[in-house]
């Protein structure tokens, strides 16, 4: 998967995400793409926030779902 790719499905979950459940959804696109993003090295995070159109800051959010994913299953 192309970080283009990535960066859609990120800004997708976003903008679509629930009041409040914006920085979750970060969570929950870092879970479920773990395994890409792994393919990704730490400084294209900030590249992959860059092409969603969201603040770089997030790199922190991303790096919590990644390390989520060694523990949990997404539902959905």
């Amino acid at each position: 998967m192309t970080l283009r790719e990535l960066a859609d499905i990120l800004a997708s979950m976003y903008s679509s995400a629930p009041n409040g459940d914006k920085v979750v959804m970060i969570h929950l696109f870092a879970i479920k793409y773990a395994d890409e993003l792994a393919a990704l090295e730490n400084a294209n995070m900030q590249d992959l926030l860059e092409a969603a159109c969201m603040p770089v800051s997030y790199v922190a959010e991303i790096n919590k779902g990644r390390h989520l994913s060694k523990y949990v299953v997404s539902k959905c």
